[in-house]
Order: structure tokens, then C-alpha cells, then sequence
């Protein structure tokens, strides 16, 4: 053989053998865990009856040591995970964090490693001002409420608020508008940008002079404003954090988006395309929609985990490994159960509290207990919380005789309550009826206090048109003893009152009538603005002190009637 023959044979034999190689297989794209919650609402302690799953199933859930637990088992699944909250995190809290200032929930969130949190409208109940104590730490008093009164050094929250459609006077923004994660991985670095935001109604559902010198902007315009913001600093990944949401009529895992209603939908079709997943609130409904199936231009999912922590949303974002591209992502709620064992439910896990959060709540839990605990009175009759707004209840009369009699020395003739702002689950007494300053502060957890003005007749009339009206939802007042309203949705705006009575008196446009309304009401709260007019004006005491008095009267207080508020069927 030739050399030149040789050499030919040995190439054909190298050839041959390449074709044989077997290609390295492909890189496996590279995951991210998201844990979204919502509408935490200081709810420290396991939600004090069994949550809803679905129907004919309800399950002891929530509280922020088996919510800890539930994050700490999603982080153990994946290597690099992050936590979103959309919303609502404190405000309308149980007194265990209310009584503090919600200074518990925040550390609690700091103790299970929460990131990033998008405001709520509950965020501003106490005021901006105090909201920006509670980022930043410190013990400057801004409230009724004494701060820093279990830690005496507060921190401040080590994670940051987003507020990206919430300007201040000077034309900035009260917190960032957007904030980036950033994970060391295989494919190397993965950059997460979250645009967190809450709904622009929230001037509306906050106490006016606690949004003072703020403007709540258009919510798509300002997410679509930092997308390219965000891709010209290199995320690889656009997260929404909003606090607006949706309802759905199917399960909290049915990616169909059944029957799916609610303002964000108008929102979330204008948002940029780009956007690569949604995390919402505010309904305090659990869901996970595909949003491609309502506008298929726009590929993402949108998620709620609930209220109070009853729920965590475990989230699986996939990124091509070469690219960078977010290729897939995936979207579960989880069941936040806080049963025994023995007591649980098997079609969900059964989490062990996180022992060092169990520990700083029981802190809290202690210094409350006495305040909690102090009888108040005794009542009788039905206490169960509000259902839908338009519902008068016994509770809510209850409150507006409460009211009406603590401002009797101002001249109060009536006194009116807003139904949505009775929270909680109603009062529960104890076998003898006896109820305590926590049952009480569980349905009235805002501090207001109560404000009694002079309206006309007319004014009056004019403001009892406004539960009717078309700006938002149909919401009834509950009324104190003596006054009376009928009304018609049939009828057309503004004149859907059909009579209102003063002690059997039709309303007398000419005269004179002195109503109290707690703080919130009195500064236009929940759209009702002829509350902002009348004259004359005192300022009482707190509504909590205001039921305590009123229960002091006597040894029993039946719960008055619902029969006051009559609609015309």
C-alpha cells in the first residue's frame, strides 16, 4: 500500500467514525420559581374559620408560620426562587398586627423572605406618611396608635414596596415603580424585572387625607411605560404585580378562565405583549387564568392566591438556556392548610409551622392578649359580618346606634355606616353573649373616628341618591334607629330614592339635620362625596370606644333589626 493509498484509507476511516459520534444532548432550559400571595391582611394567626376550597370543601388554613412553611417547602423544590406579594399586606388586619401598627405582619414577611410587594389600597389606611414609616423602620408616631410598642427599634420592611402609577407632587414616585432580581444560574445570569403597581380607584377607598399631594395614574399606562425600561436594562423576564383582579366562576386551578368578569380585564388588554406573567389581588378570589384565552395577542397567565394567606400561587418560569427567552411558564395555587394532622384534610399537604415565625407571632400574640381578651359587654341577636354591600344587616344597624349614641351631645339626629367597612366575621359572643374589645376591633379594625356635620335636606337627599348612583358599585348605608329608606333600582340616577323618613317624618328639603359618619365617610370615602359638604362640623371619639359605650348602657343589647333599608322588588 502507498502512503498516498494509506493516508486515503485512514481519512474514510476518521470520517466514518465522526459520523458515529452521538450529539451532546441539548442544554435543559433553566427554571425560576415565582411564589405569588395577595391581600395578606395582617392575618398573623390561622383565619379563625375554615376557608372555602370549593364547594363542599373547606380546610383550616392561613397564618404566617404555616405560611412560611409552604414557602420554605416551594423554595426546597428548585434552586433560585423568588416571592411576590400583590397587594394589601396589612390594613384591615385582625388586632394582633392592627393593634401594632401592623408591625408583626412586616416582620413576619421579612422572616419568610418576601421581595417585592405591590401597594394596595390598604396600604394607605393609615396615611402615606405612616406607609413610609413602615418601609424605612422608626418610631415617629403619625397615627392614634402608639409605634415600636413590643420592638423598640422597628426596622422597616427588608423588602421593597412598588407603586409604579403613584406620583407624588413633585411629579416622582411615592416607592419605585419597578424592581429587578437577579439569579446566578448554569446558563448564567437571569434577570427578573417586577412592575408593581395597585388599582387607580384607591383615593376612593382610603381615607382622603391619607393620600394627600398623591395621584393614582392609569394602570396599563404605567406598566407600559417601564417595559422598555425594563429590556433596556437587560431583563430577561417582565413580572406584574397589580392590585386589581379578576373573578372567575370555575376552581382556583382551572386555567379556563370560566366566566371570567372584572376591572382588570380592560387593564390587562391594553398591557404591552411583552409581559410574561401577572400577579393580582383585591378580589380576594383565588385563580389561575390564561390570558391568552380572553385576548390571544397576550400570552400570559394572571394569578391570585386568595385571602389572608389561605393560598400561595407556586409558579415555574423556564428560560431557554441560550437565549434567555422565557419559554414556558406554569402556575398552581396551593392550599395553605394549618390543620393538626390528625385533623387535616388528605387531598392537601399538611405543613409543620416555621418554628422561629410561630415564635415572633406568639410575641405579639402575648402583648395582645390582655386587650383581646377584656369583656366589653353582652349581646343578643344575629352578629354575622355583611355579605355583598347592598345587604343590611343587624350588625351594621348595630354600629349606626352605637354611633348615633356616642354623638347625641353634638345634636347627631342620624347616623350612617358603611357597610364595606365592617370587616372580620361578624361578632362571635361567647355562650352567655358576652363579646370582647378583640370581637369589636375585629369588625371596626380602622381607628376612625367619628364625625358629626349639619346637611340640609336637600344635601341629605343628594347624598342618599349617591348609594345608587353609576360611579362604582351599589352600596347601602346602615342606618341608626329612627331614620328609614326605601329605594328603587328601576328608577332612573338620581332618582332612586323612593321616600326617606326621619322618626316617620319625610326627609324636609328646607330643614336642617345633624349626621355623624365615621372619618372615612365624612372625606368623601367610597365615592360619597356630599359627605365632604355640611358645616358645623365636631369631631368625636373613636368608633371602638363609641361600641363600648354604647354597650355599656345595660347588662344585654339586642341587635336592632334589619328593617330600616327596603328595596322595591
Amino acid at each position: 500500500m502507498t502512503a498516498k493509498t494509506f493516508f486515503a484509507a485512514l481519512l474514510a476511516l476518521t470520517l466514518g467514525a465522526c459520523t458515529t459520534i452521538p450529539e451532546p444532548p441539548a442544554p435543559e432550559p433553566v427554571t425560576i420559581g415565582i411564589v405569588g400571595l395577595n391581600d395578606f391582611h395582617g392575618n398573623l394567626q390561622p383565619i379563625s374559620r375554615p376557608v372555602r376550597i370549593a364547594d363542599g370543601v373547606e380546610v383550616k388554613a392561613g397564618g404566617a408560620a404555616y405560611l412560611a412553611a409552604a414557602v420554605d417547602a416551594l423554595r426546597a423544590k428548585r434552586a433560585n426562587t423568588m416571592v411576590i406579594a400583590a397587594g394589601d399586606l396589612i390594613g384591615a388586619s385582625p388586632l394582633v398586627s392592627s393593634l401594632f401598627l401592623d408591625e408583626p405582619s412586616i416582620g413576619a414577611m421579612n422572616r419568610i423572605g418576601l421581595d417585592f410587594n405591590a401597594v394596595g389600597n390598604h396600604e394607605f389606611d393609615r396615611g402615606w406618611r405612616e406607609l413610609m414609616r413602615v418601609q424605612n423602620g422608626g418610631c415617629e408616631k403619625l397615627t392614634l396608635r402608639e409605634p415600636c410598642a413590643v420592638e423598640a427599634d422597628f426596622a422597616g420592611a427588608r423588602f421593597g414596596f412598588l407603586a409604579a402609577n403613584v406620583r407624588t407632587a413633585d411629579g416622582g414616585t411615592l416607592f419605585p415603580g419597578y424592581g429587578i432580581k437577579s439569579f446566578e444560574t448554569p446558563a448564567g445570569e437571569i434577570r427578573i424585572g417586577v412592575i408593581g403597581l395597585t388599582l387607580k380607584e384607591t383615593p376612593t377607598l382610603v381615607t382622603p387625607s391619607g393620600v394627600d399631594g398623591l395621584t393614582f395614574g392609569e394602570e396599563a399606562a404605567a406598566i407600559n411605560a417601564l417595559v422598555p425600561v425594563l429590556e433596556d436594562q437587560g431583563v430577561d423576564a417582565i413580572v406584574i404585580a397589580i392590585h386589581q383582579g379578576l373573578y372567575t366562576e370555575v376552581g382556583y386551578n382551572d386555567k379556563s378562565c370560566g366566566g371570567v368578569s372584572g376591572p382588570l380585564i380592560d387593564i390587562l388588554r391594553q398591557v404591552d405583549p411583552r409581559v410574561d406573567l401577572v400577579l393580582s389581588g383585591h378580589t380576594h378570589a383565588a385563580y389561575v387564568c390564561d390570558f391568552a384565552r380572553i385576548d390571544p395577542s397576550r400570552t400570559f397567565l394572571v394569578t391570585s392566591a386568595g385571602y389572608g394567606g389561605s393560598f400561595l400561587t407556586d409558579i415555574e418560569m423556564e428560560f431557554d438556556p441560550s437565549t434567555h427567552d422565557v419559554v414556558r411558564v406554569t402556575a398552581d395555587n396551593v392550599v395553605v392548610q394549618s390543620a393538626a394532622p390528625q385533623d387535616a384534610n388528605p387531598a392537601f399537604a399538611t405543613l409543620s409551622p416555621n418554628a422561629g415565625v410561630a415564635a415572633y407571632v406568639a410575641r405579639y400574640a402575648d402583648a395582645a392578649r390582655a386587650a383581646e381578651q377584656r369583656p366589653v359587654g353582652r349581646v343578643e341577636g344575629n352578629g354575622s359580618a355583611p355579605g355583598p354591600a347592598t345587604e343590611e344587616t343587624q350588625l351594621g344597624n348595630f354600629i349606626a346606634d352605637a354611633q348615633l349614641f356616642a354623638t347625641r351631645k353634638e345634636g347627631a339626629q342620624i347616623a350612617f355606616m358603611n357597610n364595606s367597612g365592617i370587616r372580620g366575621a361578624g361578632l362571635e359572643p361567647a355562650g352567655d353573649g358576652t363579646i370582647t374589645f378583640g370581637n369589636i376591633y375585629s369588625v371596626q379594625p380602622f381607628g376612625n373616628t367619628l364625625v358629626t356635620k349639619t346637611f340640609t335636606g336637600t344635601q341629605l337627599l343628594a347624598l342618599l341618591e349617591q348609594q345608587f348612583d353609576d360611579e362604582g358599585f351599589v352600596q347601602t348605608f346602615s342606618a341608626s334607629q329612627g331614620f328609614e329608606l326605601t329605594y328603587d333600582l328601576s328608577r332612573p340616577v338620581g332618582s332612586r330614592v323612593v321616600y326617606a323618613t326621619l322618626d316617620g317624618k319625610p326627609i324636609d328639603p328646607q330643614a336642617d339635620y345633624r349626621v355623624t359618619m365615621n372619618s372615612f365617610l365624612a372625606a368623601g370615602g367610597d365615592s360619597f362625596t356630599v359627605f365632604e359638604d355640611g358645616i358645623d362640623v365636631v369631631t368625636g371619639p373613636v368608633d371602638l370606644d363609641a361600641i363600648e359605650a354604647y354597650l355599656a348602657q345595660q347588662d344585654v343589647t339586642t341587635l336592632p333589626a334589619a328593617d330600616r333599608i327596603t328595596a322595591v322588588e
